[in-house]
C-alpha cells in the first residue's frame, strides 16, 4: 500500500472491527459520561465542557494527520459519543427540552448536514473522505448522529418505556435488517452504511443503560466504572491491533 495513498485515506475501511469498536465506544459514551458527571460529581455542564475542550483537541490531531491513523481516529469517535451524550443530557435535564424534540432537531439538523455534503461533494462515501471538507461533514455527522442517537434511545427505552433490552433489541435488528439488505443489493453501500451507523448509537445507549441503571428501572446495576474499564480494554486491545495489522486501511474507490 503506498504512502499517496495513506496520505488520501482519512477515516476507517469497513471491517467487522469497525462495527465492533464502533458499538463499543457508544456504550462507552453513555456510561462514561454518567460517571464522570455524577460519580465523579463534576456535573454535566463541567463534563460537558471538559470533555468538549478535549474533543476539540481529538479533531485537530486528526486534521492535522491527514490520513487515518487508528489511535486518532477511535480516540475522537469515543470523544465525539461522551460529547454528544452530554449534550443531549445538558439539553433535557438543564434546559427542560423534551426528548421528543431533541430527536425531530437533531433528525433536521443531520439531514441538513447529509443534503449539504452531497450538495457539495457529490457523494456521501466513506471511501472518498479525501479532503478537510468532506472530513468536516464526516465528523459533524458524527457527533449529531451520536447526539441523535442518545435522545432516540432514551426516547423509546424511557419515554416509550419500552424497556433497554427491547430497544436493544429493536435498534439491532436494524442493523441487521440493514447489512441484510445490503447483501441482497436492495440498498446500495452508502444508505445501508448510514443507517447501520446511525442505529449504533442508540444500540450503545440502551446497552450502556442495561447495564449501569438499576434492576428496578429494568437494568444490571453494574458499577459505570466497571463497564468503562472492561469496554475500553476491549477497544484499545483491538485499536492497538488495528495499527499493526492495518487491515482497515481501505483503497480510496
Amino acid at each position: 500500500m503506498s504512502e499517496n495513498f495513506l496520505t488520501l485515506n482519512r477515516v476507517a475501511g469497513l471491517t467487522l472491527f469497525f462495527w465492533i469498536v464502533k458499538i463499543l465506544s457508544t456504550t462507552v459514551g453513555e456510561t462514561a459520561a454518567d460517571f464522570i458527571a455524577v460519580d465523579m460529581r463534576i456535573g454535566l455542564v463541567g463534563t460537558t465542557i471538559l470533555m468538549g475542550i478535549i474533543t476539540i483537541g481529538a479533531v485537530f490531531w486528526n486534521f492535522k494527520l491527514k490520513k487515518y491513523f487508528a489511535p486518532a481516529y477511535w480516540f475522537l469517535i469515543v470523544m465525539m459519543s461522551i460529547e454528544g451524550t452530554l449534550i443531549t443530557d445538558i439539553l433535557v435535564d438543564n434546559f427542560n427540552i423534551s426528548l421528543i424534540t431533541l430527536d425531530i432537531v437533531f433528525s433536521i439538523m443531520m439531514a441538513l448536514v447529509f443534503l449539504l455534503w452531497y450538495k457539495i461533494e457529490g457523494t456521501l462515501s466513506i471511501h472518498k473522505i479525501t479532503n478537510n471538507q468532506r472530513e468536516v461533514f464526516y465528523w459533524l455527522i458524527v457527533l449529531t448522529t451520536f447526539a441523535l442517537g442518545t435522545a432516540v434511545g432514551d426516547t423509546v427505552s424511557e419515554y416509550l418505556s419500552f424497556g433497554y433490552l427491547n430497544s436493544l433489541m429493536l435498534f439491532g435488528s436494524i442493523f441487521i435488517i440493514a447489512g441484510g439488505l445490503f447483501y441482497a443489493k436492495i440498498l446500495n453501500g452508502v444508505l445501508a452504511f448510514w443507517i447501520a451507523f446511525i442505529v449504533t448509537r442508540p444500540i450503545g445507549a440502551s446497552l450502556g443503560d442495561l447495564f449501569i441503571q438499576a434492576p428496578v428501572d429494568g437494568g444490571m446495576g453494574i458499577p459505570a466504572g466497571n463497564i468503562n474499564i472492561a469496554f475500553f480494554t476491549i477497544i484499545l486491545i483491538i485499536i492497538a491491533y488495528l495499527s499493526i495489522s492495518k487491515i482497515d486501511m481501505t483503497e480510496k474507490n
